[in-house]
């Protein structure tokens, strides 16, 4: 079988989850290949998501490991075998792959936990909202790459939308909700869409007020998704380099932390929706 030029984010990340529980298992790519009659060299393309791995190996190499943890096993049997074919592969070598990895491991995801401080959350964001901001932050993008990127946004609200939504939790600064990205009546109708999700019980949003004290987590932008079972979590940030996966249990734990001490600095649900209510009046 051919290496896979552009693996997924879940294909690599069942790849390092291979990996790391041989080295969990004190175990070199070298022994593992020789008891699987492989190669190391077939070995380093599985560990980096480059090839498919069938479910009989997958539990093969837990055994060979000594993995006891059944629930982990099934979950990464269940990315080894999943053969979905989401409305993201509609993008594929049109939009650069961290959208269509995005959109698919929130499919998976069993919870969304996200912070954001300059923008409002994309999940819940207007058409209108959406293209102001990709117009704005990608000058350079013709009228038909605004387009694409604000109908893969808006298809990325089904994980809210649909008949067994994912658990959706976000945490946003006044400033976000505030700032004209287009212009007065578009923030208006970002201001009453939120509302609508929150009273569709989609959506439970926090909201940071501007004079709250003691808040420096400006830069605490995340988005954090649930994996089958904890060790599968994962986080998207944005870098320098541009948004990359986070899948470190250190740094996992870091951002749950990080989560917990900026929820505990936003108003509670229902204060932030009647936080956001006086929002709308302001502009009505």
């Amino acid at each position: 079988m051919a290496p896979r030029s552009q693996p997924t984010a879940r294909q690599v990340r069942l790849g390092a989850e291979l990996r790391r529980l041989r080295e969990e298992a004190g175990l070199k790519a070298r022994e593992v290949a020789e008891l699987l009659d492989s190669t190391s060299a077939q070995m380093s393309v599985m560990e980096a998501g480059l090839v498919g791995v069938s479910e009989e190996r997958v539990r093969r190499l837990a055994a060979v490991y000594g993995c006891a943890d059944e629930a982990l096993i099934d979950a990464l049997v269940a990315i080894a075998t999943d053969r979905t074919r989401g409305w993201w592969e509609d993008y594929r070598g049109i939009l650069d792959p961290v959208f269509l990895d995005t959109a698919e491991v929130e499919f998976h995801a069993t919870y969304l936990r996200e912070v954001v401080t300059y923008y409002v959350p994309g999940l819940l964001q207007t058409p209108e909202y959406a293209r102001a901001v990709f117009a704005y932050t990608n000058p350079g993008h013709s009228e038909d790459d605004v387009a694409l990127r604000v109908a893969h946004r808006m298809k990325r609200h089904e994980v809210i939308e649909r008949d067994t939504p994912v658990s959706y939790e976000t945490i946003v600064h006044e400033f976000a909700l505030r700032v004209h990205v287009s212009d007065r009546r578009g923030s208006l109708t970002q201001l009453r869409c939120i509302l609508d999700k929150i009273e569709a019980s989609q959506a439970i949003v926090r909201v940071i007020p501007v004079e709250r004290e003691g808040f420096a987590g400006a830069g605490a932008s995340m988005l954090y998704l649930g994996g089958a079972v904890p060790l599968l979590d994962t986080a998207l940030r944005d870098a320098p380099t541009g948004a990359r996966f986070i899948d470190a249990q250190p740094q996992l734990e870091h951002l749950r932390t990080l989560f917990r001490r900026v929820q505990t600095a936003s108003l509670d649900p229902t204060a932030s929706r009647d936080f956001i209510h006086r929002l709308t009046k302001e502009l009505s």
